[in-house]
């Protein structure tokens, strides 16, 4: 059984997110005895465009210089760039954590419609003033929080604004309207893989769902009284499933 201090998390922020968002988490996971690296996946597009499969890529590759067990955890963009992460050659994960991810779109008009949709993100990430821009953000039908979830304070994200130029470019290079339908192939991931969406967010449930049904060594958890952002509606809950999965897995 590995001990938990052997265990090392690479944590993957959403759009608009920060590698601080998994302050909370990483917190709680230190008092278990496991490591948690705050992956900042802003830097990644700091010099050029890079796609999906080429971040993966580099982040497959710091955490292969990683002596310890890898456990990659993944929240929606950050749960898609986790897909392509597990999927590749030699990858250097021994399990993961994919919360509120979409595989990939199949229609290419789908696929077009997410493209011109995210474009328009693009553009508002360079132009509109960055308060502004963020309440549209946060003002998604998506991203509320249950009615019966206490309101978390806004997040404003100040320091954020100054990656507008690298949240603008993920807009385009790690649009779900440029991302590869990787439904075809998450059967090729045989590690051991949890996936969590909330019960407020029946979309990325019934992916969960369906996700884990093709995945040979899946485990599928409906956290309560949450929406799409698993972590911070309910982050004691969504913790706990995290921490005893992993035990469960490493023995």
């Amino acid at each position: 059984m590995k001990k938990p201090a052997d265990i090392t998390l690479w944590c993957l922020h959403g759009a608009f997110g920060a590698a601080t968002d998994w302050q909370s988490f990483a917190h709680a996971m230190a008092q278990r005895g496991m490591q948690v690296r705050m992956v900042d996946l802003w830097r990644f597009l700091d010099c050029c465009p890079r796609s999906l499969t080429a971040t993966a890529q580099a982040i497959n590759d710091e955490a292969s210089t990683n002596p310890k067990t890898n456990i990659l955890v993944g929240y929606s963009m950050g749960g898609r760039i986790a897909l392509h992460s597990l999927l590749a050659d030699n990858h250097p994960w021994t399990a993961a954590i994919i919360v509120s991810a979409h595989p990939g779109l199949a229609d290419p008009a789908e696929k077009s419609a997410r493209l011109q949709h995210d474009t328009t993100w693009s553009v508002r990430c360079l132009h509109d003033p960055w308060e502004s821009l963020i309440e549209k953000w946060n003002s998604q039908d998506i991203l509320q929080s249950p009615p019966d979830v206490p309101r978390p304070t806004p997040l404003q994200r100040p320091a954020l604004s100054m990656r507008r130029k690298e949240i603008a470019r993920s807009f385009i290079d790690w649009s779900l309207g440029a991302q590869e339908n990787l439904w075809p192939r998450i059967a090729e991931i045989t590690e051991p893989v949890l996936w969590i969406s909330g019960d407020h967010d029946p979309k990325f449930t019934d992916i969960a769902h369906r996700a884990s049904h093709f995945l040979p060594n899946a485990t599928q958890k409906t956290i309560a009284h949450s929406g799409h952002r698993v972590p911070r509606d309910q982050p004691t809950a969504f913790t706990n499933e995290v921490a005893s999965w992993i035990l469960s897995v490493t023995k």
